[in-house]
């Protein structure tokens, strides 16, 4: 192609009916062209990887078993897990063991979601919030405090955190048709366990409906 091949590569790309990228300036009402209204978010993809959560089950209990199979498969090496036995008398998790330490990165993190495939109880999941910043290390090191749901299974909102309506909504959406346990025989039938706060989530769609949905298959 050559040099001038590629140079006309991206020439196509400039042009209105090209653009892709929406500017944001943080919901700030415009200062130019004599406008006062506020630009607002674009509606995020359903299947966004954002800041994790850990979820409980539809009585309280939560659903991390401590197995550490999270820090395991993760290629940043950011989770921290141990585990520890649960107290016959007084259970925090169904099985025998429960999350006792739980520690994310979020220097290291790259929201790739293989924690949440490799998560036997759908214990870990990940929201669309992607607005989060930090002014010192201790805040990038989320705590099993900070990441679990609060008593009403709602995410835990920290002075740091911008978040918006619906970002806690189907958390990592896509890990159903990614994972073992997502396999494509069982599309449109609930897998998913009751969480704390929304119940038991509605079976991902089968690709015909989806693609009806988008205008046609692709």
């Amino acid at each position: 192609m050559g040099y001038f091949g590629g140079f006309l590569v991206t020439m196509r790309q400039h042009g209105a009916k090209n653009k892709v990228t929406t500017e944001y300036s943080g919901g700030r009402v415009f200062k130019r062209k004599n406008r006062d209204e506020k630009d607002e978010k674009i509606e995020k993809p359903e299947r966004l990887h954002g800041r994790h959560v850990l979820n409980r089950y539809e009585d309280g209990m939560e659903k991390c078993i401590g197995c550490e199979l999270c820090a395991g498969v993760c290629p940043a090496k950011c989770i921290y897990v141990r585990g520890a036995d649960n107290d016959p008398d007084n259970p925090t998790s169904p099985g025998e063991r429960f999350g006792f330490v739980y520690e994310i990165n979020y220097l290291r993190c790259i929201h790739c979601d293989m924690c949440v495939e490799a998560c036997p109880t759908e214990a870990i999941t990940e929201t669309k919030l992607f607005e989060f910043s930090f002014t010192n290390r201790r805040d990038a090191i989320y705590t099993k405090n900070e990441l679990l749901v609060g008593d009403d299974g709602m995410p835990q909102h920290m002075p740091w955190e911008d978040w918006r309506p619906g970002e806690d909504q189907n958390t990592s959406g896509w890990m159903r048709a990614t994972a073992p346990s997502g396999d494509a025989s069982f599309e449109g039938v609930v897998s998913w366990s009751g969480e704390l706060g929304y119940g038991v989530r509605k079976p991902e769609p089968a690709q015909l409906v989806r693609d009806e949905a988008d205008g046609g298959s692709h």
